[in-house]
């Protein structure tokens, strides 16, 4: 039996418990084995509220729950526990309804340092890009890197890095030129088309989905490319081809990602019309990979 992936997801606080299961259903939805939520201990009984298919690890903690002088053990506690089953997992998804919190952040940023050394391919959303772009260096030179940051956090992180605005006459000029000064990261601009690099090459995926925008769609892709680029990478590790034939398994999953929710997003429309929400739009992700790729028996 072919290995199908084993997704964890950083996120979860007491503010936002629906985004981190979103992205982690999503993984399931898709294909993979096992889907693990890493969370603070007050989202934890909500979040496995919402579904048994989800192993939840209520492990992480807000500032508010942490004396000054406990923090470096605390810290040194959270890493330990969450290192324990790093080895395990084949790609993971920082930042859904992660929250600001400061000591929070900071544990998520030695998690990113672990998974980094692991090598393990790691997707940013959310909360996550807010951590990233005040701290570049947790991603600066990581191949494995993938960034999906909406317009806002886009133009964050294009003034960031490249200390000017977003240029839409040189969009794909300008994304290529954010991937390369950060250094080797994928990153996939989110709009009206989804625009992919690497630094080398650019990707655009402008297959329409769906007129309703409602919340929560960045998660569902968050967990869906995860998995895609954990096959990719997989697929081109075991097959060994040679280099000049490789296509960055980052950028497979993302494609992969956005072409799934675009049209698991225009099932659910046609079905619900302006009622469509994010868990109806969860429940065509199946129909959607079939119809794309039909399952083998």
């Amino acid at each position: 039996m072919p290995r199908r992936g084993k997704i964890a997801v950083i996120g979860g606080c007491r503010e936002y418990t629906g985004a981190p299961y979103f992205a982690a259903i999503s993984a399931l939805k898709v294909g993979a084995d096992l889907s693990h939520v890493f969370c603070t201990k007050d989202a934890a009984t909500v979040i496995k509220s919402y579904s048994p298919e989800l192993i939840v690890h209520p492990i992480l903690e807000e500032s508010y729950s942490v004396r000054d002088d406990e923090r470096a053990s605390v810290s040194s506690k959270i890493l330990t526990e969450v290192a324990k089953w790093m080895e395990r997992f084949d790609c993971i998804v920082v930042g859904p309804g992660l929250g600001r919190d400061s000591f929070l952040l900071d544990c998520v940023s030695n998690i990113m340092k672990h998974a980094r050394q692991a090598n393990i391919p790691t997707v940013v959303d959310g909360d996550g890009l807010f951590l990233i772009t005040n701290n570049l260096g947790l991603v600066e030179g990581n191949p494995l890197a993938i960034l999906t940051p909406n317009v806002y956090e886009y133009k964050r992180l294009v003034q960031k890095v490249l200390n000017c605005d977003v240029n839409e006459e040189t969009a794909s000029e300008q994304l290529t030129a954010l991937c390369q000064k950060i250094g080797g990261v994928t990153i996939m601009q989110k709009g009206k088309a989804d625009v992919i690099s690497d630094g080398k090459t650019v990707t655009q995926v402008s297959t329409f989905g769906s007129p309703r925008r409602c919340g929560g769609q960045g998660d569902i892709l968050s967990g869906s490319v995860a998995v895609f680029t954990s096959w990719a990478r997989h697929f081109i590790l075991s097959n060994e081809l040679p280099t000049e034939k490789r296509v960055n398994p980052t950028t497979l999953g993302c494609i992969a990602g956005s072409l799934l929710l675009r049209k698991a997003a225009s099932l659910a429309f046609e079905k619900n019309k302006r009622s469509t929400v994010t868990t109806d739009i969860i429940e065509f992700l199946g129909k959607s990979l079939e119809d794309i790729c039909p399952a083998e028996h």
